[in-house]
Order: structure tokens, then sequence, then C-alpha cells
């Protein structure tokens, strides 16, 4: 069976975890991906307080094993209700990314909980081993929605000596079993993917989404750099540009570059109501570079097997190299 440490860790069958993609998760997702072995998590982001207490409630209905709650640090903090209710909750798991975790942590292990963070750079992995997570997530730059500049074939190893004997988990440009094989070869204890899992039957986006993911290219995603026009990083937050697929919008937006800032109290109005009318990926359909891997939509129990099989076949495959 393909086991590491972090199973025991997390209560989980299969060292694989939903990455807590805000309102782009479901109870429905969360529950099918824990359901299978592996461990579901439910984004707290961009949720309204009384969306994110239906969603939880409905996650308990539906699920009795481990899971997370995820909550980004920018472009805003978390709500202190959401983020209260969140510990009350209280998950195998609670996840960060974005912006320097330290004012969170001990909040989270006071109530017995384990933290995971999510870094896009070595520097953001001392801070969040100093700060005294549980588990790091090491993020590269094939990754969807927002992410750094390192690639993952990079970064993986270095957070790995970094941090040690922290364990690392592994994002960024994986979708199949060979991707979770080549991370664990990197010295990943797991990965945490998105895309494939937004390509699921339970994913709650929109059905062009979807197929927008099914029909591109890797090269077909973009970095959206007046993103930070939009939503200026200030305080403790990470320095991430989304990467997604291209739209309307964005094509607007890029030749008008020049106005952005003028008009970001606009577009920040635009962007929270499109996620609040379920209208988000029109704008920014948010896809990692795996998105030329992905060729179909598949309840979320199916990917976390094929996932299983795919990387149990591969590492066997290369076993014989070490004789």
């Amino acid at each position: 069976m393909l086991r590491t440490p972090i199973c025991d860790l997390l209560g989980i069958e299969y060292p694989i975890i939903q990455a807590g993609m805000g309102p782009f998760t479901s109870a429905e997702l969360v529950a099918a991906v824990s359901n299978s072995g592996a461990l579901g998590s439910l984004g707290a982001g961009a949720r309204t307080g009384k969306n994110f207490r239906e969603q939880l409630s409905r996650t308990r209905e539906l699920t009795a094993r481990s899971f997370a709650i995820n909550h980004t640090l920018s472009p805003v903090l978390p709500d202190d209700d959401v983020f209260n209710l969140t510990l009350k909750t209280m998950p195998r798991l609670i996840s960060f990314a974005l912006g320097n975790p330290n004012e969170y942590v001990k909040r989270v292990h006071d109530e017995g909980i384990l933290v995971m963070h999510q870094v896009t750079t070595v520097q953001q992995a001392y801070q969040a081993a100093e700060c005294g997570v549980d588990i790091v997530v090491a993020q590269g730059s094939e990754a969807g929605g927002f992410g750094g500049i390192v690639a993952g074939f990079v970064l993986i190893p270095q957070v790995v000596d970094a941090v040690s004997p922290i364990p690392v988990v592994a994002a960024g440009g994986i979708a199949d079993g060979r991707g979770l094989a080549a991370a664990l070869v990197l010295g990943a204890q797991g990965v945490n993917i998105g895309t494939r899992f937004l390509a699921s039957v339970e994913a709650p986006i929109s059905d062009s989404w979807k197929q927008a993911i099914l029909a591109a290219e890797s090269q077909d995603t973009i970095k959206v750099e007046f993103w930070s026009d939009i939503f200026p990083v200030s305080g403790q937050a990470y320095q991430a540009i989304p990467r997604t697929l291209s739209s309307p919008f964005i094509q607007e937006w890029q030749k008008r570059r020049n106005i952005t800032h003028q008009e970001a109290k606009q577009l920040q109005s635009d962007v929270v109501s499109a996620i609040q009318h379920g209208r988000f990926g029109e704008l920014f359909p948010f896809t990692g570079q795996t998105t030329g891997q992905i060729k179909d939509i598949l309840p979320a129990a199916e990917i976390v097997h094929r996932l299983v099989n795919e990387a149990e076949t591969a590492l066997q495959g290369i076993s014989h190299l070490s004789k």
C-alpha cells in the first residue's frame, strides 16, 4: 500500500490532499475525497459566514473521516467569526497560504489541531518552520491560482532539506500518479492537488470552466500580472500572482493595464461580485499547467484511486534501477 508517515499524522490511508481552493471546494468534494481515503479540504476564503457554516455542516453530515479547513492570509485576513468557528469545529488540520501564519499557529495548536502552511520559496519555508507549523507545502509555480515563480522540481527538495524533520507536501504540476511518485522521490511525504480536483464531478465550478480545463494545453495558462494592481500586497502577505486560463476580462485589462491602478476599487468590486454570484470562472478561471494532462471529468474518489494505482505502478517500474 502507498503509505507515508504523514498518513498516520493526518489519519488518512493515502498521502493525497485535495487543495483548499476557497469557494471552489464544497462539502460534496471534501467528503468524496476524505471518504476515499485521502484528505479533503474545505476552503474558507472568499466565502460569506453563512455559506461557510452551511458547507461545514454539510461536510460533517457527509463524512466522519479526517478533513482540513483552509484559510488564506491575503488579500484579507480570515474573518474572526469564521476562524473561531473553524477552531470550534476541530478539523484534523487547518491549512494556511499566502502570508506569514505566525499569529494563527499558537491559536490552532492550543486547540490540539495540526497546522499546515503553503510556501513558494525556501525563505518562506524557514519562516513557517520557525512559526512551529506541523507540515509545510512546497508549491511550485506550475500550480493554478496564487503561486510564486520557482518550479516544483527545483523547490520541493530545497524545502525538504530546509525544514527537516518537518514533513513536506508537494504541490504544483501534479495531476497523476507519476507526479505523486516523483514528489515522493524528491523527499515529500505527500501531495496537495488542486486543478485535477477542479475537473471532478463534485467540484462546484461551472461546466464551462471544467470543459476549458479539458480543452487547454499547458502553455495556455498564463500569469495575470495586473492582479497585484487590483489587490496590492501589504503587511506580511506573500507576493503571489494567479495562474489562470485566459478570458475576455483578462484580455481587456491586460490591454488597459496603464489604468488598472486607477480602477482598482471598481475591479475589486467586480471580482467580489463574481465570486458571490458564482461567476468567478468567467473572469479568472484558475488553472494549473497540469491542464494539459487532464482529459476527463471523474468522480473525486476515482481520481484518488487512480493516483494511488498509477503511483504504485510508477514506483515499481523504477525499483529495478537501484538493484
